[in-house]
């Protein structure tokens, strides 16, 4: 290990391997920077997750209300529906929500 904690290899895989475990060493410190890098990624969206939620339900409302103010377009004034020309719930157009 060097002063700074990082794990350095005096061999190299590609060029000069000096004793048999070099390649496993080396796949080991890969595993380890992915190991790394990977937590760094989750710390990053444990930190804007509650953004992403606030933005998410702005958004949502926003769909919710553009919903609303259309529904004049497909017949709907009445919650119950059951006229002969209103459409099941499930085949009402919805855009691109998920």
């Amino acid at each position: 290990m060097a002063e700074d904690g990082r794990v350095r290899m005096k061999c190299n895989p590609f060029t000069n391997i000096k004793e048999p475990e070099c390649l496993l060493k080396w796949q080991l410190l890969r595993l380890d920077m992915m190991t790394r890098a990977y937590m760094t990624t989750i710390a990053e969206y444990k930190k804007i997750a509650p953004l992403q939620e606030k933005l998410y339900r702005h958004m949502s409302r926003e769909v919710d209300e553009m919903d609303e103010a259309d529904r004049w377009k497909y017949g709907g004034d009445d919650e119950a529906g059951g006229g002969p020309d209103d459409e099941p719930d499930e085949e009402k157009p919805l855009g691109d929500r998920l």
